[in-house]
C-alpha cells in the first residue's frame, strides 16, 4: 500500500496504456482511476526511500500516475495524438470550471531596438504577474471535467508553421506519452482568452524516453485549436510567440514564469540565468511550486509585449529543482536538432 498525494492510502496501480484505436475515439481508462502526478520533484528522495514501521516498509510516493498513456515511437521520440482524443480532452475541460471568452488584443512591439536588461526582482521571490498571451497552463483532464487542474506550464515559440509550443519533456512523457493534453495560453481566473489548443504531434529526445536524461528535459508540441474553428489562424497568429535561441550565453538577466497548479494566474521572477554546469541552467529565485514545470526562461524581454527569447524551460536537474532554485536543460546542439525535427 502507498500513501497518496492527499495522505490517503491506496494500492499502487500501473498506468493503463491507450491503444491506437482508443486514442482515435477518445477512449481510455475510467476517470475513477485518474490521478495527479508530481511535476516539480521537490523531494525526490522520498519517492525512493522506505521508512521502516512495525517491521514493514512504508513507501512514500507523490500520487497515482496518469492512466492516459501511449507508447508513440520511442526510437524517434514522436507521438501523433488522434484528433478525437484532443477534442474530447478540451470538451472535458470546458465541462468543468473553465470557459472560453475573448481576451484583450495582443500588444504589438514598438520595435525600438534591443530592450534594456531586466532589473532583478526585489525582493528576490516569485510573485503574481499579469498573464502573457503566449504563456499558458497545460492540462491533462479526465472525462467529464473531473480533476481539471493544470499540471504544467508551456509557451508558444516561433516556428515556420506558427503552431509550436515548448514545455518540459517530463510534462508530456512519463512512462509514455500523455494522450489528453490541452494548452490554454494566457489563462486568467478560469478564462481561456485565446482558445484551447491540443497537440497534433509531440516530440521529445529519445534519450529522455530511454532514461529520463535531465539534459534533454524539453518537448515541443505542434498544436491546433480544439474543435473546428472557422478562422484558420495558428496559435502564433492568435497569441504571438517567444523567439528561441540555442547556445545562448549564461549570466544574462532573465524572466522566469510559471502557473502554479493551484491558481489560474502566473508567478514570475526576474534574475540571472546562470550556468549550473555545461548542460544545465540555474535560476536562483524561490517560490516556484508544483505546476510551474515547463515555464519559459526568457531573455531580451520586450516591455511592450512581454515576449522575449526562450533559452530554457523549468525542468532539467531534479525535473525542475526545489522551492529555492529552478533549473533548465541548456538549449544546445542536441535540443536544436529536436527543434528542427519538430518543425520539419
Amino acid at each position: 500500500m502507498e500513501t497518496g498525494e492527499y495522505g490517503r492510502t491506496m494500492a499502487k496501480e500501473a498506468p493503463r496504456r491507450v491503444t491506437e484505436a482508443e486514442d482515435e475515439t477518445g477512449g481510455g481508462a475510467s476517470p475513477a482511476h485518474a490521478g495527479r502526478y508530481p511535476q516539480r520533484r521537490v523531494a525526490l528522495a522520498l519517492l525512493a526511500a522506505g521508512l521502516l514501521a512495525g517491521g514493514a516498509a512504508l513507501v512514500l510516493w507523490a500520487g497515482a500516475r496518469d492512466p492516459y498513456l501511449a507508447d508513440g515511437d520511442p526510437h524517434t521520440g514522436t507521438y501523433r495524438p488522434g484528433r478525437h482524443a484532443g477534442d474530447a480532452a478540451a470538451a472535458a475541460l470546458l465541462a468543468g470550471p473553465y470557459r472560453e471568452r475573448p481576451g484583450p488584443p495582443v500588444p504589438v512591439s514598438a520595435d525600438h531596438g534591443s530592450p534594456a536588461p531586466l532589473p532583478a526582482s526585489r525582493p528576490l521571490q516569485a510573485t503574481p504577474a499579469a498573464p502573457s498571451a503566449p504563456v499558458g497552463a497545460l492540462f491533462s483532464p479526465g472525462d467529464d471535467g473531473d480533476d481539471p487542474g493544470h499540471h504544467c506550464t508551456a509557451s508558444v515559440v516561433h516556428s515556420p508553421a506558427g503552431d509550436l509550443v515548448a514545455t518540459a519533456a517530463h510534462c508530456v512523457h512519463d512512462g509514455g506519452f500523455r494522450t489528453r493534453l490541452v494548452f490554454v495560453p494566457g489563462l486568467r481566473d478560469g478564462i481561456a482568452p485565446y482558445g484551447l489548443w491540443v497537440p497534433t504531434r509531440i516530440d521529445v529526445d529519445p534519450r529522455w524516453i530511454a532514461d529520463r536524461d535531465p539534459d534533454r528535459d524539453l518537448a515541443f508540441l505542434r498544436v491546433r485549436r480544439a474543435g473546428r474553428p472557422t478562422d484558420g489562424r495558428t496559435v502564433e497568429e492568435v497569441t504571438g510567440a517567444e523567439q528561441i535561441r540555442f547556445d545562448a550565453p549564461t549570466g544574462r538577466p532573465a524572466l522566469l514564469t510559471g502557473y502554479p497548479e493551484d491558481r489560474d494566474t502566473p508567478l514570475a521572477c526576474r534574475h540571472t540565468a546562470d550556468a549550473e554546469s555545461g548542460t544545465q541552467l540555474r535560476f536562483a529565485c524561490p517560490g516556484f511550486p508544483n505546476g510551474t514545470s515547463g515555464g519559459p526562461m526568457l531573455i531580451d524581454v520586450d516591455p511592450a509585449t512581454g515576449t522575449g527569447t526562450l533559452i530554457g524551460v523549468i525542468g532539467g536537474l531534479d525535473e525542475g529543482g526545489d522551492d529555492a532554485t529552478s533549473y533548465s536543460s541548456r538549449l544546445g546542439t542536441d535540443l536544436a536538432a529536436l527543434y528542427r525535427r519538430a518543425t520539419s
